[in-house]
């Protein structure tokens, strides 16, 4: 496989990505793929997605969870909202993470990933404990499908998560990172990130942002690649150096502008493929 293959987040029924139409057009040979509505997550959905994917000849590379109820409106609903952190919707959310992780094995992919939302910082947090229970039991169950699981970054800094990492015990845990969600969280600065988590980070996203005048407090502002300030070409550099060769996937969820998402991520495509060029 050749390194550093382009990639862009798709969906087809749930999520913000984009239709695998678009991928197509675009000649873009992998995705990630956020996974169907709870009732599309069948045997017959699968083969569908794999019939359409055989024909453009592009690989799925990851499958993401997200959940109803989900909202990232600004931090303080994003600590309420996302992921397996909030207890009154956590049981029925791992439920759901291991029918999508079945759902992935019927696509033959080998990583599920999410946001497992605002870890507590506190470790003597009776939270803690429980979102460390509730990560083993998620990677144990992905592990008998034969598959990783990826956490995406952004609400910890690098060194908490390779903290909560370690806490698991589990060998088939890594990072899906975005360097732009170090900056839209103000979780840290994204290069000096990449190269402390090293070869945690088996997935990558290639999403900008620029700083928030709080960061932290409030969010940072999403952009166009290149027109923020992740710096595309030291984050490559960065990936370069720590060994990682996978995928570079285009995220950019602005699925209410559909020519303008399809514009910009042919925009991001041209412009990986310049810096491939010249880093690689």
């Amino acid at each position: 496989m050749s390194d550093w293959k382009i990639g862009v987040f798709t969906s087809v029924d749930a999520g913000l990505g984009v239709d695998l139409e678009v991928a197509h057009e675009l000649g873009i040979p992998t995705i990630q793929i956020h996974a169907p509505h709870q009732g599309n997550r069948t045997q017959g959905t699968a083969d569908e997605i794999l019939a359409r994917l055989g024909q453009y000849n592009i690989s799925v590379t990851a499958v993401f969870g997200g959940f109803e109820g989900e909202s990232y409106a600004d931090i303080p609903t994003v600590v309420k909202t996302v992921g397996l952190m909030p207890q009154e919707t956590r049981a029925a959310r791992l439920a759901e993470m291991k029918e999508i992780s079945d759902f992935a094995k019927m696509l033959g992919c080998n990583v599920i990933a999410l946001h497992l939302g605002f870890v507590p910082h506190d470790k003597q947090d009776p939270s803690y404990a429980e979102i460390l229970g509730v990560t083993q039991d998620l990677c144990d169950y992905a592990k008998n499908n034969g598959q990783a699981l990826h956490l995406e970054t952004g609400q910890e800094t690098a060194p908490a998560l390779l903290d909560f990492i370690a806490d698991t015990q589990r060998d088939n845990l890594f990072v899906n990172f975005d360097p732009a969600n170090m900056i839209l969280y103000g979780a840290g600065n994204p290069i000096e990130a990449v190269n402390l988590l090293g070869d945690k980070i088996r997935s990558v996203h290639c999403k900008d942002a620029r700083w928030a005048a709080n960061p932290g407090k409030e969010w940072g502002e999403e952009t166009m690649l290149g027109e923020g300030e992740v710096g595309m070409d030291l984050y490559l550099h960065a990936l370069k150096s720590i060994g990682y060769r996978g995928p570079l996937t285009i995220e950019r969820e602005i699925p209410q502008e559909p020519t303008r998402q399809k514009d910009e991520i042919g925009h991001a495509v041209r412009l990986l493929n310049r810096l491939k060029q010249e880093i690689l």
